[in-house]
């Protein structure tokens, strides 16, 4: 799943980087637990005003609604209650595109496979994956290697070219006509998509050298002067490309941004639709590593144990993991949401759309190596073997494992829209009870309370968590904020964890419909995802209607589990 990562405005930028047997329930506004009550009803409480600080921001998502008026998770509460309790080890899997358990504030928090003998070349716990001490990578390549991939219309395109190109729709069998409208439509997709990542590629790197340029000029000019908004416009230029690009050093600087920064952003604009060009649209582009035939469910001696990736070029999975377990008031970064928690890193997302196979693979290596938690963020609109999925999500209920879900960045309403993996073949029954798939939601407690990419839908999103600027940690001891629902859904796995932990006797199921039950209500209209200005309740972008609330959930589990 691409994640969004904000650049600044003036230089036009927002970038999309890269879910029900059962029919889906919420109830409950107050019950009683031991005399504390479950408080969920928000009607009376004014959204914060003012500006937050930086601080105030990077914390937010651990805030408490009713204290500080933005509608974070109540985490300290959530600590308060559970203080003196013992809580358990719970080891949540996170199948992503690879984690820097290297880092400064990941590195105490890695699962580690007690039964493994590192470096060894033998399986010493007979479970299929050789030296897997810290999880597998089913993506293969060399140690941190990144991995470009196509996207999955592309591959159906790229398949099924010899059937379908130069052909017109009149000498088509009606067998096949489905199959070549569906091939015609992604095959325009790819033409556009292509023409339009050229288009930005170019746009975007006249925008840095300008940038560049007007930049050196600024600093020869000043000579020692300091860069600041009212020196820069003391200077005034005849060429007019110079003078416009003057001001956006100006809003640049205006906004707190630093060149370096603006540059750095400009360079992974740059990036995403290079790649975009070079392998996500690319008919003729073979990603895969692994050696393995990705259509064969059966071949599954392919993968290796580098869990990292590649530091330089893959984040996503750093980031996701700091948000759920980052170790907690260590002095160092940021707190994850859980402890009591190890890391499990399996890496089957690249920089693309990830093969069904390694994702049915993926669930099922973390099910059968003791996670309790698995966190999913990732998704495509097509999934030519979702059975191979199917089969896995029921094999984890099986095993009593709790799937997080991110519900997807493009604005859609997914109860009609593809999203996968999911848990429903119809979008209506769920074949299994253990998959919760999350929405993004802003630090704003007013119509904005949704963030403008998130996915939605009445029966297919469960619950909305923070989304939008999540700071957590990036590869080489970094940290960084960024957004999208892939943040989302890490910080209900780090909440289903918690839970976890300190009621180990509840099951998947449970924690599932705990989590969706004890949210905090608003019954208001909000911005629509993808609109200006559209408004729309709240209650109807989600089967419970709510936003997580550790604290909540916690008093619930402890009711529940009496």
């Amino acid at each position: 799943m691409r994640i969004l990562k904000p650049i600044s405005v003036v230089l036009m930028a927002t970038l999309t980087l890269a879910s029900c047997g059962t029919t889906k329930t919420a109830t409950t506004t107050t019950n009683v637990v031991h005399e504390i009550s479950i408080i969920t009803a928000t009607d009376s409480i004014s959204p914060k005003m003012g500006e937050m600080t930086k601080a105030e921001v990077q914390a937010w998502p651990h805030m408490d609604v009713f204290t500080d008026s933005v509608p974070g998770m109540s985490l300290e509460k959530a600590y308060s209650f559970v203080k003196n309790k013992q809580g358990t080890t719970v080891i949540v899997g996170v199948i992503d595109s690879g984690i820097d358990i290297e880092h400064e504030d990941l590195k105490d928090v890695v699962w580690v496979n007690e039964d493994e003998i590192i470096g060894n070349g033998i399986d010493d716990d007979n479970n299929g994956y050789v030296d897997d001490i810290n999880g597998w990578n089913f993506l293969g390549g060399k140690k941190g290697q990144a991995n470009p991939e196509q996207l999955e219309l592309t591959r159906i395109v790229k398949k099924w070219m010899p059937r379908f190109e130069g052909k017109s729709a009149d000498s088509i069998a009606d067998a096949d006509k489905a199959d070549f409208e569906l091939f015609t439509e992604l095959k325009n997709t790819i033409d556009k998509k292509n023409k339009s990542a050229a288009a930005q590629v170019a746009q975007y790197t006249t925008i840095k050298e300008m940038v560049l340029k007007v930049n050196d000029t600024i600093v020869k000019v000043l000579d020692g002067k300091d860069m600041n908004v009212d020196n820069i416009n003391t200077i005034k230029f005849e060429d007019p490309l110079l003078e416009q690009g003057k001001f956006t050093i100006m809003q640049i600087i205006g906004a707190g941004e630093s060149i370096n920064g603006a540059y750095e952003q400009l360079d992974g604009v740059i990036s995403h639709y290079n790649n975009q060009l070079n392998s996500q649209y690319k008919i003729d582009f073979d990603g895969r590593l692994a050696g393995d035939n990705p259509e064969d469910i059966k071949d599954t001696g392919y993968g290796n144990a580098f869990v990292i990736g590649s530091k330089d070029d893959e984040i996503h999975g750093t980031h996701v993991s700091g948000i759920i377990a980052a170790e907690r008031n260590n002095g160092v970064g940021m707190n994850g949401v859980a402890h009591n928690v190890k890391i499990m890193s399996i890496r089957a997302v690249p920089d693309g759309d990830e093969y069904d196979k390694d994702v049915a693979l993926a669930i099922r290596y973390a099910a059968d190596n003791g996670a309790k938690v698995v966190n999913m963020s990732f998704g495509k609109g097509y999934s030519p073997n979702a059975e191979w999925v199917f089969d896995a999500i029921k094999y984890a209920a099986k095993k009593d494992v709790l799937l997080v879900h991110a519900a997807g960045n493009d604005s859609s309403d997914i109860d009609t829209a593809e999203n996968f993996p999911n848990d429903s073949k119809d979008k209506i029954t769920e074949l299994a009870d253990n998959v919760i798939t999350v929405g993004a939601m802003t630090r704003f407690f007013d119509d904005k309370l949704v963030a403008s990419f998130s996915n939605y839908g009445k029966k297919n999103v469960d619950v909305f968590a923070p989304g939008l600027e999540i700071y957590s940690t990036f590869p080489k001891n970094e940290y960084k904020s960024i957004q999208g629902t892939s943040m989302a859904s890490p910080e209900v796995a780090g909440v289903a964890a918690l839970v976890r932990s300190y009621y180990p006797k509840l099951t998947a199921s449970q924690v599932k419909h705990i989590i969706m039950n004890s949210g905090i209500e608003y019954h208001k209209e909000v911005i629509k995802p993808g609109s200006k200005d559209e408004k729309i309740s709240f209650d109807s972008l989600s089967v419970s209607g709510r936003v997580l609330n550790a604290y909540n959930a916690l008093l619930m589990a402890d009711k529940m589990s009496k």
